[in-house]
């Protein structure tokens, strides 16, 4: 479906205010400024009376936004910031507010990226928020991955796309909606009637009526079509209606029939879908009027300006070719002469630098999961397809630099009317694009040539054996796992050369490394010996531990050493299998519960740890402490009750965790890993810098009022569908089923998640962030604690503050400022001491003034080579200096020392005409260092040096002292 027809998925704008458009009062009466503003077309003609009716119209509104620049006389009414600003002041004159783009990481759990320009406003068009103005105009920035493929190869796909659009909230409806559209398009676009073509829903008589009697548009150029391209739902159930589509022809001459086909690209291009949301649809699938009519449309800035532009495909406009130029330059080539694939290369480079640059913009920084993996899936089809161009390193020679941050720059200098913020966050951009380009190509020349050898193999043997040449899904996965090569890119180069791929061979080694890699973490080897017949045997374990901590169970294996055995006796280490189980196994980020197996008082089981393998099949891993356990008997399976509390506190407080972190840094972080212990959680999530201590408070803050506010959790299993409708976020590369469980504290959080949690944020009685840490480029790290252990944490700091209380003979609160005095004091006597062990240097080194020895012949060269004991670093520097001073030019001092255990300090120091004669402080201190087992350098005339070993110290001074007078004596004679 087209861009412009996916208003389904959309999210809230969240609070970010930027508006980097004039923002017109809404329509009012009182207004002159409005009445006056007679037609848009008349502004587009006279830029300079653009910019004071606009300001104008701000002026009467009260506003105090800066004023509109008027247009420069060389920008053109057809490029694309023209056709953008015409828009949005076409609908301010009739009373829209411009709101600025949302964030491409929307403020919606159940939408991964902003893919439409209606998103912002989803809360209002479901009537969970109150309208705040009657209608809105907007450009929004979008990105659309799943057309991915086409990006290149046709004239109008796109991953980054602008959308303009108009917005009624119950304020107008169809009349208008169509009126304004053909004006728009006819008059202030300038677009040739006979040239439009419209779309309507083949039921929707009013519409068609509209364009056909009061607009004027022929019968047969109007196509009534079908529930699937002209019908548009928010879901199963909610909001929906008919939708209408403006098509531009490029080929009039072809006629006018019945069989025209607007889905024909050769020919047509949709540019503009008016949405009329004027039904509910109901749980029987019937429709009710709504209450509030709501208009929404959506233009897509891209195809408007190939239209006005005139030229073959959207790629070619102002907005994308200056992108693609600067990759032709980089690649040495002609686009105008270049071949179909060549063109291909370069606009996708040009289209994946747009989405690139923006959403790393927008804090989205590449990572193996969620958005992250969308940049970084961009990054490396934008570095492989410039590699195939034969574009190597930065355009400055350096063939092991990185060309995409090069290309970027130019996707920021056209940002200036999309987005001005873009330019502040330059150096971030660039900074990650260069690095995550290295870091990859690596990855690309090893695996590229390892696929160029199976590709080879895979067309040699389809040669001999006259067969269709195909790769399997085992080398596939051995690229991807061994390799790191990215299965996407294996399957375009496969593509490329002809050669197919059997993915669902790939997908299962995929799933046998998942159950590898689990039964591996769990130390299980059901496939040693008679493993595999015992999981034949066993069937999954049900779980009932959400209702209860004990309960009754069969065993139906055991494990000894990772080996089926019939029964084992007390002392061993055993993995015990059972039919059902109160026991969590190990998921979702929250370990596995601990307890204990009794076996009718004969035996007991102190079960460490339960994990799921195989499956379904739950694995307690434990020490028989009494008796003999053997398979087929009954067992009591009894849960440590206030372990799994920790647990289910930690896990609750997981969620609050991320709610906060979306609330205070923003909507564009999202969870990317998670450990829920009994002693503490951690919570991993994507961000592009360091918390501020601010920022941490207001988190800890939050939480703890959402813990105060006693709210009782709803758990709910449902279809996972209604699942997302309903708001609740899915981590990104999970594999869930059709039926999910949700858990939600409302008002704060709702997530799918199978863990155990509390019945009430009250239950988890606090909560205090121990730490916060960056682990890898764009992931921070968050370790808290809650419940008994921020109990057990605050007692323990509390016990900690007594003491130093005690010790400094304060109150806690006057703790800062004595510690701050303290501090203070050491810090003098710090220096005290320093310019005492200064001045008991220099002494010394008045005392080894007399120590000189003369060296050279022409020129008389004064030498010190002397230890100085136990003298530290700085006070060793401090002599050398005097000495220098006071033997005068031309001079040379080497002094060493030893001033802590294991530790060297080596200093050399030359006059200017000691260095004038070629020799160098910090290139012969050097070698003297690595004596002592250290290194160092400096300047020519001066230099420190280090090392390990000081019982070498003065062997090295006497090397020191040798090499020394041998090149000064052939310098000085």
């Amino acid at each position: 479906m087209e861009a412009s027809k996916l208003p389904c998925s959309f999210a809230p704008f969240p609070s970010r205010p930027k508006c980097h458009f004039p923002i017109s009062p809404a329509r009012a009466p009182g207004h002159a400024a409005f009445r006056n503003y007679k037609h848009s077309s008349l502004i587009s003609r006279n830029k300079s009376a653009r910019g004071a009716i606009q300001n104008a119209a701000a002026a009467a509104a009260g506003l105090t936004t800066a004023p509109v620049q008027a247009l420069t006389e060389e920008e053109e009414e057809t490029s694309g910031n023209s056709i953008r600003r015409r828009f949005l002041e076409f609908y301010a004159a009739r009373g829209h507010k411009i709101l600025p783009s949302s964030s491409l990481v929307p403020d919606d759990p159940t939408v991964l990226l902003t893919i439409a320009g209606m998103l912002q406003f989803k809360p209002v068009f479901l009537g969970k928020v109150a309208r705040q103005v009657p209608s809105a105009t907007t450009s929004q920035r979008c990105v659309r991955t799943n057309d991915i493929e086409n990006v290149g190869r046709t004239s109008r796909h796109h991953t980054f796309f602008e959308m303009l659009g108009n917005f009624s909230f119950g304020d107008y409806f169809k009349k208008e909606a169509i009126k304004w559209a053909w004006e728009l398009s006819t008059v202030e676009y300038g677009l040739p009637a006979d040239n439009l073509w419209i779309s309507v829903y083949e039921d929707d008589e009013e519409t068609y009526a509209i364009w056909h009697d009061e607009i004027g548009v022929p019968a047969d150029r109007i196509k009534k079509m079908g529930e699937e391209d002209n019908f548009w739902t928010s879901g199963a159930t909610g909001p929906c209606g008919p939708c209408s589509e403006i098509y531009y022809d490029f080929h009039p001459e072809r006629g006018q029939h019945s069989a025209v086909d607007l889905n024909d690209d050769t020919r047509f291009i949709e540019f503009y879908n008016l949405v009329f949301m004027q039904f509910n649809k109901k749980d029987d699938g019937s429709l009710e009027p709504l209450k509030q009519k709501n208009i929404d449309t959506g233009m897509g800035l891209e195809r408007m300006a190939r239209i006005l532009q005139k030229v073959p495909n959207n790629y070619e406009t102002d907005l994308i070719f200056p992108i693609i130029e600067k990759v032709s330059e980089l690649a040495n080539v002609s686009y105008a002469r270049a071949d179909d694939s060549t063109k291909t290369k370069l606009k996708v480079i040009g289209d994946h630098m747009r989405a690139i640059v923006y959403l790393i913009s927008d804090g989205v920084f590449p990572s193996n999961i969620g958005r992250g993996y969308v940049v970084r899936r961009l990054i490396r089809r934008a570095v492989r397809t410039g590699r195939l161009l034969d574009i190597r390193g930065d355009e400055n020679g350096n063939l092991e630099g990185a060309f995409l941050p090069i290309v970027a720059e130019k996707v920021i200098d056209l940002s200036s009317e999309i987005d001005p913020d873009l330019k502040s966050r330059k150096s971030r951009i660039l900074e990650e694009l260069k690095r995550e380009e290295l870091r990859f190509v690596v990855t690309l020349e090893r695996g590229e040539k390892l696929l160029d050898e199976m590709l080879d193999d895979a067309l040699g043997k389809a040669k001999v054996n006259n067969a269709d040449p195909f790769l399997s899904g085992k080398d596939a996965f051995l690229l991807y796992d061994t390799y790191g090569f990215p299965v996407e890119i294996t399957m375009e180069v496969a593509d490329e050369r002809g050669v197919s791929i059997d993915m669902s061979c790939f997908d299962i080694e995929m799933e046998n490394q998942r159950r590898q890699s689990q039964a591996a973490h769990n130390t299980v080897k059901l496939t040693v010996e008679n493993g595999s017949e015992l999981t034949e045997n066993i069937p999954d374990t049900e779980f009932i531990g959400y209702d209860t901590l004990y309960s009754k169970a069969v065993i139906k294996g055991l494990l000894l050493s990772g080996k089926p055995v019939v029964e084992v006796s007390q002392g061993n280490e055993v993995e015990v299998l059972l039919d059902r189980t109160p026991f969590y196994a190990e998921s979702g980020g929250q370990i596995g519960d601990r307890g204990v197996l009794k076996v009718n008082n004969t035996a007991v089981i102190e079960i460490a740890d339960v994990q799921k393998s195989l499956g379904n099949i739950f694995v307690h891993k434990g020490v028989i402490k009494e008796g003999i356990v053997a398979v087929g008997r009954e067992v009591e399976a009894a849960v440590d009750a206030k372990l799994r509390q920790r647990a289910k506190v930690h896990h609750t407080a997981t969620h609050l965790l991320q709610a906060a972190l979306k609330k205070v840094i923003g909507q564009e972080t999202s969870q990317a890993g998670s450990l829920v212990a009994f002693e503490r959680l951690r919570f991993d999530f994507n961000f592009h810098r360091q918390l501020l201590d601010h920022e941490l408070t207001k988190i800890e803050d939050l939480i703890n009022e959402w813990i105060g506010d006693a709210t009782a959790l709803q758990t709910k299993v449902m279809p996972i569908a209604d699942a997302k409708s309903a708001g609740a976020i899915a981590m990104f590369g999970e594999k869930y089923g059709e039926e999910v469980r949700v858990v939600n504290v409302p008002g704060v959080s709702m997530e799918l998640c199978g863990g155990t949690h509390v019945s009430n944020t009250s239950e988890i009685r606090g909560f205090k962030i121990i730490s916060e840490q960056g682990i890898s480029s764009g992931v921070r790290r968050i370790e808290a604690v809650a419940g008994d252990a921020f109990i057990e944490y605050v007692s323990e700091r509390d016990n900690y503050m007594k003491q130093l209380c005690s010790t400094l003979k304060v109150k806690a609160e006057e703790v800062p400022a004595r510690v701050g005095a303290i501090m203070e004091e050491l810090r003098m006597v710090k220096t005290e001491v320093s310019a005492a062990r200064a001045k008991t240097a220099v002494y010394k080194a008045s005392v080894l003034a007399n120590k000189a020895f003369h060296v050279g012949t022409t020129t008389q060269i004064r030498v010190v080579v002397e230890l100085m004991d136990d003298t530290d670093a700085d006070s060793l520097k401090c002599a050398a200096e005097h000495l220098v001073d006071v033997l005068q030019d031309p001079a040379a001092i080497i002094l060493g020392s030893f001033p802590g255990e294991d530790k060297v300090s080596l200093v050399a120091a030359f006059s200017p005409s000691v260095v004038s004669m070629g020799i160098q402080a910090g290139k012969f201190i050097g070698p003297i260092a690595k004596m002592c087992g250290g290194g160092g350098g400096g300047r020519p005339n001066f230099a420190q040096a280090g090392g390990r070993k000081p019982e070498n110290l003065s062997s090295a001074l006497e090397k020191a002292k040798t090499d020394l007078v041998s090149v000064l004596s052939k310098k000085a004679s």
